[in-house]
């Protein structure tokens, strides 16, 4: 797994490419301490994601709840795929936001600032 992350004016952006299980989970960890640091608004790029295990489904689960208390906003960028069918068999499709594109999560937050 690859993790990427950068700070736009308005949010952190992290950018994973790869499977976001046990072995990846502790990277994706820290690269989110880090974007986490300043205020809490965060896209979180899973397109390239192509597995999640529920220890990935964990840390997502841990961030959401994290931003939240903090007062920000988390999107999640997914296509058709792994990613999507299973926040909707978990039911975690209503608790967290979704966008189809980088640039559509970052006009939202961008607008939301």
């Amino acid at each position: 797994m690859v993790v990427r992350s950068w700070r736009e004016d308005h949010c952190a952006v992290v950018e994973v490419v790869g499977d976001l299980d046990v072995a990846g989970a502790p990277r994706l960890r820290a690269e989110i301490e880090q974007a986490l640091a300043e205020p809490p608004n965060l896209v979180l790029d899973l397109a390239e994601v192509p597995f999640c295990d529920s220890v990935g489904l964990g840390v997502l689960v841990a961030v959401l709840n994290r931003v939240r208390q903090a007062r920000g906003r988390l999107i999640l960028v997914v296509t058709p795929g792994m990613i999507t069918h299973l926040l909707t068999i978990t039911n975690l499709d209503r608790h967290f936001e979704t966008m189809d594109s980088l640039a559509e999560a970052r006009l939202a937050l961008g607008a939301a600032a």
